[in-house]
């Protein structure tokens, strides 16, 4: 679409987001006397105000099918109509309304769509900035799949772009629209777990081979002399960074004072698929993200509060925290608002966008000091096992469950656990100037 690696367009991969469900969200919210809270903002039957939005989605298949029955719930809903389709690979038969036009690229569908309200980017990582650029070009929104884009340098032609044209735009994080988000706010403000000592994300996930071979750019650093950056902190797990920064106040580049990576992978691919990410933010506190894709199964990932009087373990796919204090053990799930919904609003009624381009600046020197490290080691193959045949066929990296406890308990690397096959070591990120 716009780019040689367009034609891998229908191949987003999910990553770790929860699937959509009949509301749009990632789960329910339930109040202590059971009784289920309408998510503030979302939208519904009859509520949406004025003529439908003109919506165009770019990227059908992977995680653009997952919007496409989001889309297909709000235009029931009268809240959008969907007017196009670009992709090239075409959609499945049956899945975008009759009155909706396909297209094979986005170029081709600008020429021939006007009167966009909104435009869904959900495509490979290395079409983000061009077909984002695009986007802006426009008089409409956009709706941006994460990461955000493959460089710090595209995410601030992104942002300028943005600024000039004076559009909006929403990054697709999802976790960031749960309620849970507001409780934490809350369990910090009142000091239920006391002064907060550090933030850590775990993800320990199962990919087979199978999983490296869905696309050309799976597992990437780079193609074609375009930056892809598909690693596990980037793309499958990027919502564990993602939310573990938002709890951490860390929205902007200038919220992070230092960053160290440690890449290893497991599997013969470019990118890393065991790494830890260690930041401290501007604000002091630190935060360690401990993350595999060669677990020995997968586990829901969830980010932990370690306060001085006290724990709080949020499982962001299901919306799911736990507390635990001096006043005992509780747990609450929580609703979530549906980011299209959210940005529909905010064209409606000026509603605080919830995960808004700039405040992944923070994300974003993430994944730059990942681009711009040493090539991820590879894990000596006596620490390695493989299980399953064939295709369905992964690796798992010996002990690695508690390999990831032990850096996120102390926020150390793999090395300075003096793991066995850890044989790199923290490589620190010079931070741009502000």
């Amino acid at each position: 679409m716009g780019t040689p690696a367009a034609t891998d367009a229908g191949t987003q991969a999910t990553g770790d987001t929860p699937a959509i469900g009949p509301n749009g969200s990632g789960g329910t919210e339930a109040t202590a006397s059971g009784r289920k809270e309408t998510s503030a903002g979302q939208l519904s039957p009859g509520q949406a105000g004025g003529p439908a939005a003109r919506v165009a989605l770019v990227g059908v298949h992977g995680f653009g099918a997952h919007h496409l029955r989001n889309l297909e719930r709000l235009q029931a809903a009268g809240v959008v109509d969907l007017v196009a389709v670009a992709d090239p690979n075409p959609p499945a038969p049956g899945s975008v309304p009759e009155t909706t036009h396909v297209f094979p690229a986005l170029p081709d569908l600008l020429a021939e769509t006007g009167g966009l309200d909104l435009i869904i980017v959900a495509t490979p990582i290395q079409t983000h900035a061009p077909l984002g650029l695009a986007a802006l070009a426009t008089a409409a929104d956009l709706y941006l799949e994460k990461p955000p884009v493959a460089s710090l340098a595209d995410f601030n032609r992104l942002r300028d772009a943005a600024a000039a044209s004076g559009r909006s735009v929403q990054i697709g994080f999802q976790s960031l629209g749960s309620h849970a988000l507001t409780a934490i706010e809350r369990l910090l403000a009142d000091g239920t777990i006391g002064t907060l000592q550090g933030i850590s994300a775990t993800g320990r996930w199962v990919r087979d081979r199978a999983y490296y071979k869905r696309s050309r750019w799976a597992g990437k650093r780079v193609i074609d002399g375009v930056d892809v950056v598909d690693g596990v902190a980037t793309n499958p797990l990027a919502h564990a960074v993602a939310t573990a920064l938002r709890i951490a106040g860390a929205r902007t580049t200038a919220d992070i004072a230092s960053l160290e990576t440690e890449l290893y992978r497991a599997n013969q691919i470019e990118s890393d698929d065991t790494s830890v990410i260690r930041i401290r933010t501007s604000s002091g506190v630190p935060i360690t993200c401990a993350l595999t894709l060669c677990a020995t199964e997968s586990v829901e990932p969830y980010v932990t509060l370690q306060g001085s009087a006290g724990t709080a373990v949020f499982h962001y796919t299901e919306d799911r925290l736990t507390v635990e204090a001096a006043a005992g053990r509780t747990e609450q799930v929580f609703g979530r608002d549906d980011l299209t919904e959210n940005l529909l609003a905010h064209r409606r009624s000026g509603a605080a966008l919830l995960s808004p381009l700039l405040d992944s600046g923070a994300f974003m020197l993430v994944l730059e000091a990942i681009r711009t490290a040493p090539l991820p080691a590879p894990i000596d193959g006596k620490y390695v096992r493989w299980e399953g045949a064939e295709e369905a066929a992964h690796a798992v990296v010996v002990d690695i469950e508690d390999a990831l406890e032990r850096a996120t308990g102390r926020h150390a690397t793999f090395s300075e656990l003096g793991l066995p096959w850890a044989a790199s070591a923290p490589h620190a990120f010079n931070l741009p100037a502000s």
